[in-house]
């Protein structure tokens, strides 16, 4: 295997005012993450506090002349900017820099997202993203765009394609989209099984590594990949789990949420990221050792909101307290802290979604027809049943059902 090429890179942020300049700050270090990630070295940070951007580079020519001999000195390679650019942008600043490649954050991620895509999904959502936001941005490059999987924002499983012309390019992007279509029919069939059998669904939600991987394969064995790194998981993985009651659930390991995820992105793993919004529980896992732990629930909060799982009963796990001086001793409710990585706080957790799954269940009183036993007999597979009568027009049974049951079973629910 040879040894993977490091981008020696310049980071560019851009604030409206300076009492921003802390936030700015801290994004662009979450871009340096970001970029060790992806295989590059951040040589410099570069900061333009300005109220509107320069239409024409977004940062204006003086502080684009002040990065271009930034570069030269330090030999610099790429200039990644912490903000979306448009295409003339790119086309403006790569002229005015002479030399350096320049991508935006989005693209950054995009390429993290090729580099981690194992599943065969995964590949096609991935360069369906790319195609979508990447492409339009690298058109006209010419031979520039020869670098195949040699530089960040060059890498994935769509590169080539970025050097072929428009017209091929639509046709690549209806084609992933057709298969994708498919793999989702695909899902929802499992899915659909998945909610018959009425076991409770679980959805590990958080920003990227918080540690949900580890937590996975704490609680289940999944042997799933864990590393220190943003995005290390990027495919769904899904295992059964035993409570201590010995009531099972699915638990799915999800991909990280980050500041900024690209609209892009969000589409194309819609298939996946749809286990967040037919989950029954969120299981929110997030650093407690992290500084912005704060900033990092709130972008876990919008973006289980947009994908429609704003609703959902939410377990909140304060994870990595391995490294914490000392563990709080109390939280906000139905919240507990842990490790992943010692099991510290797993029993803790493990009762508290026995709780949590308890209070979505109530009991309710089911009138099933003679000829729809088998209804009967399903409920009893999945469900405590207090009581069963036999009557007149049909079986009467009073089962204790969580919101998955009553929404399978609610056209034979009865008043009480």
């Amino acid at each position: 295997m040879t040894e993977e090429l490091k981008s020696l890179s310049v980071l560019v942020g851009i604030c409206p005012s300076t009492s921003a300049l802390d936030e700015c700050e801290r994004s662009l270090d979450e871009l340096e993450r970001l970029l060790d990630t992806a295989g590059g070295i951040a040589l410099a940070k570069v900061i333009q506090v300005k109220e509107t951007f320069d239409p024409r580079t977004c940062i204006g020519s003086g502080k684009v002349e002040e990065i271009r001999a930034l570069c030269e000195n330090e030999k610099a390679e790429l200039v990644v900017f912490d903000f979306e650019l448009t295409p003339a942008q790119i086309r403006n600043l790569e002229k005015d820099l002479d030399g350096p490649a320049v991508i935006d954050r989005s693209m950054l991620i995009l390429d993290i997202f090729a580099k981690h895509a194992v599943s065969g999904e995964g590949k096609l959502q991935v360069e369906l993203a790319q195609l979508k936001y990447s492409a339009p941005r690298l058109i006209g490059k010419g031979t520039e765009l020869s670098r195949q999987g040699g530089g960040i924002g060059s890498r994935g499983p769509g590169e080539s394609k970025l050097e072929t012309d428009r017209r091929h390019l639509k046709e690549r992007v209806v084609a992933l989209e057709h298969r994708l279509a498919e793999l989702e029919r695909n899902r929802a069939v499992m899915r659909a099984s998945r909610d018959r059998s009425g076991i409770p669904k679980i959805a590990v939600v958080g920003y990227t590594n918080a540690g949900k991987s580890t937590l996975l394969n704490t609680l289940t064995g999944a042997g799933v990949l864990s590393e220190n790194k943003l995005f290390a998981t990027l495919d769904p993985t899904t295992r059964k789990m035993e409570l201590p009651s010995g009531e099972c659930v699915l638990i799915t390991d999800t991909v990280g949420f980050i500041r900024k995820l690209p609209h892009h992105l969000v589409k194309a793993f819609k298939s996946t990221l749809d286990e967040v919004k037919y989950a029954d529980i969120l299981l929110v896992v997030s650093d407690a050792s992290d500084p912005e732990l704060s900033e990092h629930l709130q972008v876990t909060r919008e973006i289980a909101e947009q994908l429609g799982a704003a609703d959902k009963p939410v377990i909140y796990a304060y994870n990595k307290c391995d490294i914490l001086d000392a563990v709080p001793t109390d939280g906000a409710e139905d919240s507990v802290f842990i490790s992943a990585l010692d099991g510290f706080g797993i029993e803790a957790l493990l009762s508290l979604i026995e709780d949590v799954l308890q209070r979505t269940k109530k009991k309710s009183t089911l009138l099933i027809p003679y000829a729809e036993q088998s209804v009967l007999s399903a409920i009893y597979n999945s469900y405590s049943v207090e009581s069963v009568d036999y009557e007149e027009n049909g079986i009467r049974a009073v089962a204790v059902l969580d919101s998955k049951g009553l929404g399978m079973y609610g056209k034979y629910l009865i008043d009480n």
